[in-house]
């Protein structure tokens, strides 16, 4: 072997050294850093949350015991999250139930069952064209929860509600009956005793209360227009929006959403192309409108007010104009009247104890 070939080898095996001697050093420094966070033998949260449906008793340590906070460096105790209790989750559907708008039908089982016992509902659960919700009495803590198909938890009863009517209307009297006769035949496959309310009944009120949902229907747009044939950029529109809250969501269109993830204003575009964030700076609009879905949102005066004055900033970064569905440029005036239409729908409803912008109302005006 050559001087020169010697030299060569010696350099590689030099390289192949620092290379393993750099991940090796780096292997112990994360050792050290997340070691302590993860080389703990915990219990799998998910599997304990599963086995809690189960009717047995549970010794549950207090949360303080369960975490070793000590253990654990700041950067891992930083991002430390713990679930969200559920029961809220559940059990809300089953709080909105209401005869005026639910045909409710209670099943009685001779014994605790488990959604299986209702496999006839889940396979027809999409025939009647309105939304159903399933509430069962869970044998282990008492309360009403909304139930799933895939439930294995035990229940004493269940409550099964057809929503009667929405923005499409009254369910049929004909749909009413198959839905009836189905919980009752599946009552009789299981032994189980029923709660049957009268079926005309619940037919004319919901009738009533399409009627009063009807009237207080109400949906208000503010135009934005330039002037001319002018266009105005998607792009352009993207960023005006954002100045006042607005986000682009997967239907299309810039949301003002409050706390909740509730949609309270809307812009969209006046023509038929909807808003995608990969089209933003190609597209070209001859107008965007600003909509406020009246029962749909809390304290909706307040709500207009708030849309109004986004109009008017919208109208300064756009250079456009602020004009009604006949193009009329629209005056304080005209605000004024629509503020007081809209005051009065929110009158009429609660007088019906409607709240706008509550969860009944929202499922009603869907």
């Amino acid at each position: 072997m050559s001087d020169l070939q010697a030299a060569l080898l010696a350099i590689g095996l030099g390289v192949v050294f620092a290379v393993y001697a750099f991940g090796w050093w780096k292997q112990r420094q994360y050792s050290r850093k997340f070691g302590a966070a993860f080389g703990q033998n915990h219990d799998d949260v998910l599997y304990s949350v599963a086995q809690a449906e189960l009717p047995v008793e549970l010794s549950v340590e207090p949360l303080d015991e369960m975490i070793n906070m000590d253990a654990l460096p700041v950067e891992s105790a930083e991002i430390v999250e713990l679930p969200m209790p559920v029961d809220i989750a559940l059990s809300e559907p089953c709080t909105l139930l209401d005869a005026r708008c639910d045909f409710i039908i209670e099943l009685h089982p001779s014994e605790p069952s488990s959604a299986a016992v209702l496999a006839g509902l889940w396979q027809r659960k999409f025939d009647f064209r309105k939304p159903l919700q399933v509430c069962g009495l869970n044998v282990r803590t008492g309360q009403w929860e909304r139930v799933i198909a895939e439930s294995q938890t035990l229940y004493s009863q269940f409550r099964i509600a057809l929503q009667l009517l929405d923005r499409g209307g009254v369910i049929s009297v004909a749909k009413m009956g198959d839905f009836r006769d189905l919980l009752l035949g599946i009552a009789q496959n299981i032994n189980a005793d029923t709660t049957l309310p009268d079926m005309q009944e619940a037919f004319r009120g919901a009738q009533s209360l399409d009627a009063l949902c009807a009237e207080v229907d109400q949906m208000v747009g503010v135009n934005l227009l330039p002037p001319g044939n002018r266009q105005l950029n998607g792009g352009k529109i993207a960023e005006a929006a954002a100045l006042q809250g607005l986000k682009l969501e997967s239907d299309g269109a810039f949301h003002l959403s409050d706390a909740l993830g509730n949609s309270l204003i809307t812009l969209t575009n006046r023509d038929a192309m909807p808003f995608q964030h990969h089209t933003l700076e190609q597209l070209a609009s001859a107008g965007v409108t600003l909509m406020l879905d009246v029962p749909r949102v809390e304290n909706p005066a307040a709500n207009f007010d708030h849309m109004v004055q986004m109009a008017h900033n919208l109208a300064r970064e756009l250079q456009v104009n602020l004009v009604d569905d006949h193009r009329v440029p629209l005056t304080d005036a005209g605000l004024a009247r629509i503020r007081a239409q809209i005051v009065g729908v929110e009158a009429r409803m609660r007088e019906n104890n409607l709240i706008p912008g509550s969860p009944q109302a929202r499922r009603l005006f869907s």
